[in-house]
């Protein structure tokens, strides 16, 4: 269960403060199931309203000094921009197919449209988010948004992922120092050299990956060329064990693309939160142990897929708990002084908000 009450704040501390998650897989079951059917029965119209609902109930667990976040947003607010992007798919399906020309120029305008989406999906679910009644903000623009979430990620693929921690830093600088709380502001710079340590482990991942594709791969071409003049003397048994030993290659490939991928986004997180600070003074952090997101991660989908879904539920519970405990701040003097001036300051935005928080575009 959420909770709503205010707890006492600590005098002064200089002791990291960890969040918590307070809900059970059990008690967010009921949510989820009636999402889903919900959902179902209304071909997908509700959905908007089980994000608000799921939402709400992951914000309202999420737990910092006995208080807990709150998520204010509307099913009507995100139900409208998502049928905004519904109608344009239908427009450019449309077009496409009578005047492709035209279809191919929506598609190249949508992917110059991608950073504005990005950066009003940013400051939709920051103006949502509240934390003892003072509303968080983004003031992030359009420009940040075009160099960290379309230039990052194309050089990073173009360069096989050689600069995709300059990615990760652009981004990552991006949402962080265009955050606020009220009117105070946070602060976010990842060294890049940090970032490339984290990025050698998972190239390291992949690579040990694709040596053994390649031993497989050595293996089978070793035996074809050995018949290569009499393929009929390969024995059923042992053509059945090579096609066994390429399909588990391949499959170990796609495994370690999965761990390097997330030993990533774990180091990433920590380095990224254990730079960022708070209105100049109170400093956050963030020490997931990268095994244990991975574990978490691949044993949630398992345990899902095994129970075709019904453990999502525990699964997202499971998650969300365990990133909580590893997430903290520090907060320098007196705790209750920080928050009475955020509480003051944030009351006179508080309301502008409330009239301002525009539709969830789903970026």
């Amino acid at each position: 269960m959420a909770v709503t009450e205010s707890a006492p704040l600590p005098a002064a501390s200089e002791t990291w403060h960890r969040l918590s998650f307070t809900g059970s897989g059990k008690e967010y079951f009921g949510i989820w199931i009636v999402n889903i059917l919900l959902t179902i029965i209304t071909v997908g119209i509700y959905s908007a309203w089980a994000k608000v609902r799921r939402n709400r109930y992951f914000y309202g667990n999420t737990v910092l000094l006995g208080r807990a976040f709150e998520y204010h947003a509307k099913g009507m607010q995100i139900f409208i921009g998502r049928i905004i992007v519904f109608a344009y798919l239908i427009i450019y399906n449309v077009l496409l197919t009578v005047v492709p020309l035209v279809g191919i120029g929506m598609a190249v305008l949508i992917l110059f449209f991608i950073p504005w989406l990005v950066m009003r999906g940013l400051r939709f679910s920051a103006r949502v988010t509240s934390y003892r009644n003072v509303r968080f903000n983004f003031v992030g623009g359009v420009g940040g948004a075009f160099l960290a979430f379309l230039v990052g990620p194309i050089l990073a693929a173009l360069t096989l992922g050689i600069l995709a921690p300059l990615a990760s830093r652009w981004m990552y600088r991006y949402i962080g120092n265009n955050m606020r709380y009220g009117t105070k502001a946070f602060t976010t710079n990842p060294g890049l050299g940090a970032i490339y340590k984290t990025w050698f482990l998972s190239a390291l991942i992949i690579l040990l990956g694709l040596l053994i594709i390649g031993f497989v791969l050595f293996i089978n071409m070793s035996v074809l060329f050995a018949v290569i003049d009499n393929p009929q003397a390969i024995p059923p048994e042992l053509h059945a064990a090579l096609i066994t030993m390429g399909v588990i290659g391949y499959l170990v490939v796609l495994v370690s693309f999965g761990i390097a991928a997330l030993v990533y986004r774990a180091g990433v997180r920590n380095i990224a939160w254990s730079s960022s600070v708070f209105d100049g003074a109170h400093p956050l952090k963030s020490d997931l142990s990268r095994a244990g997101y991975v574990w978490i991660t691949i044993s949630n989908l398992i345990v899902t897929l095994l129970t075709l879904g019904l453990m999502r539920p525990w699964a997202a519970v499971r998650m969300a708990r365990y990133v909580n405990t590893h997430t903290a701040v520090r907060f320098s003097g007196d705790v209750g002084e920080v928050f009475a001036v955020a509480e003051k300051d944030g009351s006179a935005v508080g309301a502008e908000f409330m009239s301002y928080e525009g539709f969830d575009f789903g970026f």
